[in-house]
């Protein structure tokens, strides 16, 4: 009884005598989502474009950090660093174009998915080569990346707010925001979801997949690189944000496969639930909820709503 009783009673107990830490555990896993639906918009663009979940994406953010760091550990000033790292994604994109999709236009899924698969490793033993294995720093300061916390006196306590924190909210939510405007309401928007509903149909209406394929990559190596440069900053830039990535997996079967909001509405319930998890059952059971907690919710979602949140129901006719 006593063990029900710590399980299901009293961590909504804590919540209620001390709501200045339930407050701080909200605002860390909203800040948290937000990163991971940055990442899951990543894997949400090229879905649209291809129907092929992109293995790769995490690796892209890994890649694209060490990229800035590398250019930047060479000498060159932090932003002239980073517009070259963008132009470092534009080249990854046509290449990956080039090299990988091209060929293999009208293959099944199946082929493209495993394509990505090669991509990731080949990305992971070019990253080591050039830039090494060894754990990089973020250059935050030379990048006016806010230092330091905001204390607010409320709710009975003090809360803190990583200045840090905030920024990522805020450039997630507007880069967020910009890619499903630019996406839903512009002409390339539309050609996408031509593009990832029958490549054979976009083509006979004049659709450029080399083009949409490109400019769909590269939105996915922006992201990539903001997403790197934020979970660089939290912690440090190394081959470890690759694993982080893998999150976005449960933020997709949520959200859906298909769906800009359905990335947004994903990442902000697995970031808070996480948190939320972490801070009052964890220590009921032992810790590491944050390796399998949102992988948990991921299963009920399959069970009980496989198209997630926001996802198409498509149905196929035998």
């Amino acid at each position: 009884m006593d063990i029900l009783y710590k399980i299901f009673i009293d961590p909504f107990v804590q919540m209620g005598t001390a709501p200045d830490l339930l407050v701080q555990t909200l605002w860390e896993g909203l800040v948290g989502g937000m990163l991971y639906a940055l990442i899951a918009l990543g894997f949400v663009l090229i879905f649209k474009a291809s129907g092929v979940f992109n293995f790769a994406q995490g690796i892209m953010v890994v890649f694209a950090a060490l990229t800035l760091v590398g250019l930047h550990a060479a000498g060159m000033p932090a932003f002239v660093a980073l517009a070259l790292t963008i132009v470092v994604m534009l080249g990854l994109a046509y290449a990956v174009e080039r090299v990988v999709l091209k060929p293999l236009v009208n293959q099944p899924d199946i082929i493209l998915f495993m394509a990505t698969f090669g991509l990731t490793y080949f990305l992971i033993g070019f990253g080591e080569l050039i830039f090494g294995g060894d754990p990089k720093i973020m250059i935050t300061e030379e990048l006016y990346l806010p230092k330091g916390a905001i204390t607010i006196k409320a709710l009975g306590g003090i809360i803190g707010l990583q200045k840090l924190d905030i920024a990522a909210a805020i450039i997630a939510t507007v880069m967020v925001a910009a890619l499903s405007i630019f996406f839903s309401k512009t002409r390339i928007g539309r050609a996408l979801r031509a593009v990832a509903d029958s490549h054979k149909a976009a083509l006979s209406v004049g659709i450029s997949l080399e083009q949409i394929w490109v400019i769909v990559w590269f939105a996915a190596g922006l992201v990539a690189l903001v997403t790197g440069i934020m979970w660089g900053a939290r912690s440090d830039v190394s081959f470890a944000l690759d694993v982080i990535a893998l999150k976005a997996l449960p933020v997709l079967i949520l959200g859906g496969f298909t769906s800009v909001p359905g990335a947004i509405v994903g990442g902000l319930i697995i970031g808070v639930g996480e948190k939320l998890a972490e801070f009052y059952w964890g220590p009921l059971i032992g810790g590491g909820t944050d390796s399998w907690f949102a992988f948990v919710i991921a299963l009920v979602f399959l069970l009980y709503w496989p198209h997630g949140l926001f996802g198409e129901k498509i149905i196929e006719r035998i």
